[in-house]
């Protein structure tokens, strides 16, 4: 399909040095078609308009003066914005296409027809303006797209349509801002066969975490329909996160995330009236459907890697399924412009210091907390309403709303997903947002104070009032290494992706308790048993959460897997420490449906907790899925960095038995590597360590409990704090004797708790005993990590 003409160009003969040509979406696409093709990418066929036939246009019907002349008037305040930009529209809606451009575009799209075999082929008509997609101007979408065109006058139409949204008020106010000259910038219009994702789903791509900025990971959002309603965020869209380095090997499955939207919408094909699409509200099937099967998230993941290879860089790119033939197909690729040219030297961190009343819930957007006045808006039409450093509250956002997004303190929309919009603008413009809340604009009123928070992990909160909260920032520039291992702590599995940047070996501990509590929410044996449950309110809400399981113990296990997949991705290939479950009897009856399976004890910290639970008939049931979710995250998704540590675990003949059940469970000790650890937080982990040697890989102390189960101090007791005591010999003795007698087996010990941070005197006790690694919380890596070094290097020069 080559040639030479001057005004069109086929996509298959287009690459990324013609951005000047054709702008930097068609450039993309021809790149794709070009390089990627034989890749296995697939990308719709289709030709540019380019830059040329946009100044012929304008030439051929004599209207750039006219249009420079409205454009002064503007800048000397003689007419507003609106008279001036829908004065300039009509310019181009009313002008003709010259006759040699006419009848180019005609046979062109004469051409299409033919290699589809359609008497009138439905095409996609994209505007490429030659300033857009690039780095420095990352606000795509400030021109039109016109869906399901058919037909030789109704795509010269769009076309004309498309010329015209150069000059919407949104356009003419971004390259105002941006210092481009209106008339300097062209337009190249992109006519592409369209996908049929209107009978099957379409979304959006990034392949770095759009949040945080972790780069081994793809996220797709995913919707039923058309992808405009993703793209625009007027829905709430599924997501899902696949881990990067495991992709290229055919035997994992590295998805690592899954997460239902809503969907409450999609956009179809409108038939016999003017309206090319249209929106229809989704079916409750739908609703509760992922779009994608997993073979088709690692399909559009693996394409996307080789994208991102390509172009050497991270990548928004859209996609779309075939609803005839099933097919997946790229339509859009582009650079990522806010994560991918953050600073990596610094991070900067938020906690709130209080607790308050939660209203609303949504996708956090950012990593901040603000608080204020929400000013509720309806219309960008109203946006004189709104006052400076308030948060913005609405249904959602478009390229017009940008003026008043960056005034805002903070956003909160009823829709949309991490691709919409109002989360990419906000992410530009660094404004922290809560996207999607389904409610908010019926929730909160105008002059309500409330508490926006994005620093509690994927899930953005908003809080009745003004809470307190704190802003620390971390100089992650010139920090020493150390001999000793300093490793993290983490519970939540989206906190293990902010603090990835963290110059750290590994986790330390990976508590699973988060997961069960927060995300999974159920006790175990409540679904392993779900017939004789007796609460009838219990019972809704276990058939509520797991309704697309048909058996109840694999919601436990998937959710449990994804959980621990995330946080262990975000420290791959370095070891991942996951504790078994540690709840104490209280703690497991208050999950749903718990309390009919836990005993009542007076002293659930020295109950039946840990170990003794793993081989008894009161729990095993529900240990087996916690080793089935391990076992997923290690051989079916892949991530083979995850040991596994046994809590609690009072006695030789106890690490017999609960070894034996990891192992029935397919957890073998040596099995691909796998390693088995032991929580030393009981005396007699110490004074049988030689033992508890020949057992496991290696300990990690419990510092607490040890502390208690030493001093005889109850640690939750307000009257003895002043007795409980990590730095007390009593302690440091028998820590100390462990590190010798593991070392001298060949096994190493870490420690899990705060005393390191807390105590400078301690850290430097446990260097100093030849300690192998000390696991905090992130907030206190660096300034240990740096008095590690400073005791390190003490001990080097034989002070």
């Amino acid at each position: 399909m080559n040639t030479d003409n001057k005004y069109i160009y086929w996509f298959e003969d287009l690459s990324s040095d013609d951005v000047s040509r054709v702008g930097g979406k068609n450039a993309s696409l021809g790149e794709m078609i070009r390089t990627l093709k034989k890749k296995g990418i697939v990308v719709p066929d289709g030709f540019a308009t380019t830059a040329t036939a946009y100044r012929h246009f304008i030439a051929d019907n004599g209207i750039q003066g006219k249009i420079g002349n409205l454009l002064k008037d503007l800048e000397k305040n003689q007419k507003t914005l609106e008279q001036v930009g829908k004065s300039i529209r009509r310019l181009f809606v009313g002008s003709k296409f010259p006759q040699d451009i006419d009848r180019i575009i005609r046979k062109s799209y004469q051409k299409l027809c033919e290699c589809y075999e359609m008497e009138d082929v439905d095409v996609a008509v994209r505007s490429s303006a030659t300033a857009e997609d690039l780095p420095e101007a990352s606000f795509a979408g400030q021109q039109e797209t016109y869906l399901n065109v058919t037909g030789e006058e109704e795509l010269l139409a769009a076309c004309r349509k498309c010329y015209a949204s150069l000059f919407t008020d949104r356009a003419i106010s971004y390259r105002k801002e941006r210092d481009f000259d209106h008339m300097n910038v062209a337009l190249s219009i992109g006519i592409q066969k369209m996908v049929r994702s209107d009978k099957a789903g379409a979304g959006v791509i990034f392949t770095i975490d759009t949040e945080t900025g972790f780069p081994d990971v793809v996220v797709i959002n995913a919707n039923w329909g058309l992808g405009e309603n993703v793209v625009q965020g007027t829905v709430t869209p599924d997501e899902y996160r696949v881990f990067k380095p495991l992709l290229r090997t055919n035997n994992f499955e590295p998805i690592i995330e899954k997460t239902l939207g809503d969907k409450e919408k999609k956009m179809v094909y409108a038939i016999g009236n003017s309206r090319t699409t249209k929106d229809i509200n989704t079916s409750k099937e739908e609703r509760k459907t992922f779009v994608l099967h997993d073979d088709e998230i690692l399909q559009l993941s693996r394409w996307a890697c080789v994208i991102e290879d390509h172009y050497g860089k991270p990548m928004d790119i859209e996609w779309a399924k075939d609803g005839k033939d099933g097919g997946l197909f790229i339509v859009q690729a582009r650079p990522e412009t806010v994560q991918s040219r953050k600073e990596a030297g610094r991070l900067k961190h938020y906690r709130l210091k209080e607790k308050g009343n939660r209203l609303l819930t949504g996708l956090s957007i950012g990593e901040a907390i603000t608080s204020g006045k929400a000013i509720k808006i309806k219309s960008a039409d109203d946006i004189d309403q709104f006052e400076k450093d308030s948060i913005l509250v609405t249904e959602m956002t478009d390229p017009d709303w940008v003026p008043i997004m960056k005034q805002a303190g903070g956003i909160i929309t009823d829709y949309g997903g991490r691709t919409s919009h109002a989360a990419i603008v906000s992410r530009e413009l660094g404004i922290p947002a809560v996207i999607g809340t389904g409610k908010a604009t019926d929730t909160l009123k105008t002059g309500q104070k409330i508490t926006l928070s994005c620093a509690e992990g994927d899930s953005g909160y908003i809080y009745e009032g003004i809470l307190e909260f704190e802003t620390e920032e971390l100089n992650l520039n010139n920090i020493p290494e150390t001999n000793t291992q300093i490793m993290l702590n983490i519970a939540s599995p989206p906190a293990a992706f902010r603090w990835w940047r963290l110059p750290c070996n590994g986790i330390g501990l990976a508590r699973m308790e988060y997961i069960i509590n927060n995300i999974i929410k159920v006790h175990p044996m409540a679904l392993v048993h779900f017939d004789d449950i007796q609460d009838q309110s219990a019972r809704k809400q276990i058939e509520a959460l797991t309704r697309e399981y048909e058996n109840k113990s694999e919601y436990f296990v998937d959710h449990l897997a994804l959980g621990i997949a995330r946080i262990a991705a975000s420290q791959y290939p370095n070891d991942v420490i996951v504790r078994m479950s540690d709840f104490k009897t209280n703690e497991y009856a208050d999950l749903i449906g718990g309390n009919q399976f836990e005993p009542k004890e007076n002293n659930p910290m020295l109950g039946f907790r840990g170990a003794s639970r793993y081989y008894s008939d009161r729990y095993r049931k529900g240990f087996d899925l916690e080793c089935k979710a391990i076992k997923k995250v290690r051989e079916k998704i892949g991530l083979q960095n995850v040991l596994v540590m046994i809590p609690f675990c009072r006695t030789l003949e106890e690490a017999d038995k609960v070894i034996d059940v990891l192992s029935e469970n397919g957890l073998q000790r040596g099995k691909d590597n796998l390693q088995i650890y032991v929580m030393c937080e009981i005396p007699s982990n110490i004074i049988l360590a030689d033992q508890f040697s020949e057992r496991f890989d290696g300990f990690s102390i419990g510092s607490n409990d040890l502390t208690q189960l030493i001093l005889g101090v109850d640690r939750d007791s307000a009257e003895l704090t002043h007795l409980f005591d990590e730095n007390n010999e009593a302690v440091k003795r028998p820590i100390a004797q462990l590190i010798k007698t593991a070392h001298q087996h060949g096994l190493k010990v870490g420690i899990c708790g705060q005393a390191p941070s807390d105590y400078p005197d301690f850290a430097a006790f446990l260097v100093k005993s030849g300690i192998d690694s000390i696991s905090l919380n992130p907030d206190s890596i660096i300034d240990v990590k740096q008095r590690v070094a400073e005791v390190e290097e003490q001990i080097k020069r034989g002070k």
